[in-house]
């Protein structure tokens, strides 16, 4: 199984947004995902994170059977629809991928 999470540090704002306005439609685009992408086995999104280093606004936890199931996800366009709204307010960017 591959685990992946991404964490987020979010403009203070962009897109008409402020970052905590924004980070609630990064969640909610991202949960709808769930039931649409046959690969994406379980999807978490959160904005209320109490500690994190380095500081993010939202985290993303998903799972995934396969590397090249995680890969399908990444090209799928309804995850590339998301990307281009969270490339516009997001600062920053940490991810990381492992295998259990």
């Amino acid at each position: 199984m591959i685990k992946h999470i991404v964490m987020w540090t979010l403009k203070d704002e962009a897109e008409g947004g402020t970052a905590v306005q924004n980070g609630l439609k990064i969640k909610e685009i991202l949960e709808n995902l769930s039931g649409k992408i046959d690969t994406l086995k379980h999807i978490e999104v959160s904005v209320d994170i109490f500690e994190a280093s380095p500081a993010c606004n939202v985290v993303l936890y998903s799972e995934f059977d396969t590397k090249e199931d995680l890969d399908a996800y990444q090209i799928h366009p309804l995850h590339q629809e998301c990307g281009v709204f969270i490339k516009q307010v997001a600062l920053s960017r940490s991810a990381v991928d492992y295998v259990i």
